[in-house]
């Protein structure tokens, strides 16, 4: 089953780690105490809408593109069989990835990998009623640059 506090946390934690920020600078900059943030980020406590609107605003990201984020991570999950419900412990389909990106998550212990072209979910099953989604925005190799004069 798919718990929401862990998909918003990862997505936290994986913004807060691509701009090189240590737990201690976000919370001193959302006003929020150390521990408690290091709780919500591994999915422990389900952070308050005004709290994930401090934090999103101590990262410099909008709570829309947070939510937007946490939502394309679980709409991925519900397509995939027995993410979001339990399932017994036999193999299962997963849509066509690269096979490289399979071997590699086989070797880890995830069951399932997916991805829609933009953002790549891997789920673990950790037990038949928690599993563990980790996800990656998928970046386009060229980018439009734009110059203003």
């Amino acid at each position: 089953m798919v718990l929401l506090r862990r998909v918003i946390g990862d997505a936290l934690r994986a913004r807060r780690q691509g701009q090189h920020r240590t737990l201690r600078e976000v919370s001193s900059a959302a006003n929020v105490s150390l521990g408690y943030l290091s709780e919500i980020e591994r999915g422990q406590k389900e952070p308050s809408s005004e709290l994930l609107a401090a934090i999103c605003d101590a990262l410099g990201a909008r709570l829309s593109e947070l939510l937007r984020e946490v939502s394309d991570t679980v709409a991925l999950a519900e397509q995939m069989p027995g993410v979001l419900v339990p399932v017994a412990d036999e193999p299962v389909e997963s849509t066509p990835v690269a096979a490289a990106a399979v071997r590699k998550a086989t070797n880890r212990g995830v069951r399932q990998v997916t991805s829609d072209g933009a953002v790549a979910v891997q789920v673990r099953q950790d037990s038949p009623l928690k599993a563990t989604l980790r996800t990656t925005r998928v970046r386009p190799a060229e980018r439009d640059v734009v110059c203003a004069a």
